[in-house]
């Protein structure tokens, strides 16, 4: 056993991890579990089924990875959770292995942050530098672009869509799928502006900045319908990489866009 491996701590002999990880006491890992280097796991944390970690990872106390889903469909299927590098998995906080039916794998990308009693439902695709607030839930099958923020309590429907940059509102209901850049609100959602601060953390320049306004008016504030909106957003703006991502993220959309 090494040395970074608390003596009450139960580790499967089967189980892969670089002689770096830390375990914390009581903390359990199954037999299908690899764990990159200079990942930390905390007291009384759980990690079963077959889980990857990347490197420098944190999973604090009580929180568990890799549980089967919550879906009545599951029966026993080798499905996965795959996690990628310096991500935070704070108490109590879970994420589900896959489905057959849903692609057979949940996947959280890197550096996000996963607060205390959030949730990822199986199959969810996590983008990376992704934030959870506190009891956010993320429902089976939902999609994620990189760097979102969810406020707390906001739940996600299966099957929804969240474009990169987005914020979510804490206690937002999100039912049908939320464009990049936008920040949606209430029960259901609805688009309330510009998510401004996260595009200039993001460094958009002015001139980005100003086509991501110009396309925001378009779509929401031009009483046009959805297709006609994208299709002048399209004609005035394209050629450009961030409202040709915005533009292809409406076209992909099965559930509706939340406006």
């Amino acid at each position: 056993m090494s040395a970074g491996i608390h003596k009450t701590a139960i580790v499967d002999p089967h189980a892969e991890l670089d002689s770096s990880v830390e375990v914390g006491p009581y903390a359990v890992i199954g037999p299908h579990v690899r764990i990159a280097k200079g990942t930390r796991i905390g007291p009384h944390a759980v990690i079963e089924g077959r889980t990857t970690l990347g490197e420098g990872n944190h999973v604090f106390a009580h929180a568990c990875l890799g549980g089967i889903p919550q879906d009545l469909k599951y029966a026993g299927e080798e499905t996965r959770l795959e996690i990628g590098d310096h991500n935070q998995f704070r108490e109590f906080c879970t994420v589900h292995i896959g489905t057959a039916q849903g692609g057979g794998v949940t996947r959280i990308g890197s550096r996000s942050l996963l607060m205390a009693n959030s949730h990822v439902a199986h199959d969810v695709q996590l983008g990376d530098g992704c934030i959870l607030a506190n009891s956010c839930a993320l429902a089976g099958h939902v999609r994620v672009e990189d760097r979102v923020i969810f406020g707390g309590l906001s739940g996600i429907h299966q099957f929804t869509r969240v474009g990169r940059l987005a914020f979510i509102s804490g206690g937002s209901m999100v039912t049908q799928d939320v464009a990049p850049y936008v920040t949606v609100q209430g029960d259901r959602a609805e688009v309330a502006g510009l998510n401004t601060v996260g595009l200039t953390r993001a460094n958009f320049d002015e001139h980005a900045m100003a086509r991501v306004k110009s396309a925001y008016k378009i779509l929401y504030r031009s009483k046009l319908g959805l297709r006609e909106a994208v299709s002048r957003v399209r004609a005035e703006h394209g050629g450009h990489e961030e409202i040709d991502h915005l533009v292809a993220f409406l076209d992909g959309s099965e559930r509706g866009i939340a406006r």
